[in-house]
């Protein structure tokens, strides 16, 4: 369940847990048991999601509004960059067939039966 602000006019901000499903009703303050309104005072936590999800989320924000140029993609990935560099990829597996259709890799691995 995600954490809503709700804000007392009498004793200030305070958080609570609830259903999505509720999530514009107010809610009563612990402490002095007035209804108060949902607000909105902190950003959404992202603490719960993986770095690497975080710093996509991020790069996205970023390119939301102003996407790199050309110049500055080149200059943050490098010549030798391996997701953008045009040097000289692996060859394709060499891949042979019979007449029956049956497939086989003769140079991969020779102990293995294809199916």
């Amino acid at each position: 369940m995600p954490v809503y602000d709700y804000l007392c006019s009498e004793c200030g901000p305070f958080t609570d847990m609830r259903p999505m499903v509720e999530c514009e009703l107010p809610q009563v303050c612990p402490q002095c048991e007035a209804t108060s309104p949902r607000v909105i005072l902190t950003a959404p936590a992202f603490f719960c999601m993986p770095s690497s999800k975080r710093k996509a989320h991020a790069t996205n924000e970023q390119s939301r509004h102003a996407p790199k140029t050309l110049d500055q993609y080149r200059a943050a990935h490098g010549p030798g960059c391996g997701c953008c560099s045009t040097a000289k990829r692996k060859p394709a597996r060499l891949m042979t067939k019979t007449k029956s259709g049956a497939k086989g890799f003769p140079t991969a691995r020779p102990w293995m039966i294809s199916h």
